[in-house]
């Protein structure tokens, strides 16, 4: 293959890159809104797509800025570039390639309102120098609702336990911090708890916490607590009172009755026993009494 050859190679795939980073077939989805609890973290969800197919994330670079001010960034591959009150706090948890944009914000502070919007740029892979092809999403932002107080968890369980039976209690809690859940914790000892954790969309997950104890006589009127404590350090709790159900004992009923019906029954027997012997001895006189009177005569 020949330099021309080359060069007409090289400057077709050149341009069908340049056409196809170029249209504007970009797209970002992001969450409209999401909770963000004071202290703690949030993901904001967010995903882009363009005509060009995937690009390596080497080709690609992020930035999440105020919807008002494309140069106010919150996060920024280049360090100085972010706002100083949120340096350290800010990163993507999603990978570039994959068309992820998804943003991490800890600590949140209670003017972490937003709203933020994502920007993606083009390098050039030699010295990740940016081109010209860059592109805002400033009609697709995210805004921080923010929670001053945890939210608490949620408690499913029968109304009534019964002694001796297993007995099962579900606890879970919503949350928008998937990289640091919080945990879940009960004030009842027991070995048999199974923890699950689930993405219910648009940046809401659950985190759900399984009880199953045997109730005994003793958790009648107990309190049960199921707690919540969150990335940053905050805790919220619910709390219900175990009715327990006590297994019915007759013993007090059925001994005595067992006894008088065997001491009825021995005396029964011990009268008819009598009864027989008396006829058997009348039998036995009268036999006696003819036998002399035959004699006599």
């Amino acid at each position: 293959m020949d330099n021309q050859t080359k060069f007409m190679i090289t400057c077709m795939l050149f341009a069908a890159i340049c056409s196809s980073v170029s249209s504007d077939e970009w797209k970002a989805t992001v969450v409209k809104s999401i909770d963000a609890l004071v202290t703690s973290c949030v993901v904001v969800p967010c995903s882009f797509s363009h005509t060009g197919g995937n690009l390596p994330s080497s080709r690609l670079r992020a930035m999440w800025h105020e919807k008002d001010d494309k140069k106010r960034n919150i996060y920024h591959e280049d360090y100085t570039l972010i706002k100083d009150n949120f340096k350290d706090r800010t990163q993507l948890v999603g990978r570039l390639g994959q068309n992820n944009c998804t943003l991490e914000i800890t600590g949140v502070k209670d003017h972490d309102n937003g709203p933020f919007c994502f920007r993606v740029e083009l390098v050039r892979t030699e010295n990740n120098d940016p081109t010209k092809d860059k592109f805002p999403f400033v009609e697709d932002c995210v805004e921080l609702k923010m929670l001053t107080e945890p939210p608490k968890p949620t408690v499913i369980k029968p109304k009534t336990a019964t002694q001796g039976e297993p007995y099962t209690v579900i606890c879970s809690v919503i949350h928008t911090c998937p990289t640091h859940v919080p945990k879940l914790t009960w004030n009842h000892d027991s070995t048999n708890i199974i923890v699950h954790h689930k993405d219910i969309k648009h940046g809401n997950w659950e985190m759900q916490s399984i009880l199953t104890f045997i109730p005994e006589e003793k958790d009648d009127n107990r309190e049960i607590i199921c707690t919540a404590e969150f990335n940053g350090g905050l805790k919220s709790s619910e709390t219900f009172t175990l009715h327990v159900k006590r297994i019915e004992n007759y013993n007090h009923i059925i001994i005595p009755a067992v006894v008088g019906i065997g001491t009825a029954l021995l005396f029964g027997i011990f009268c008819i026993f009598m009864r027989i012997k008396l006829s058997v001895n009348k039998k036995e006189t009268f036999i006696l009494s003819s036998v002399s009177i035959l004699s006599c005569r």
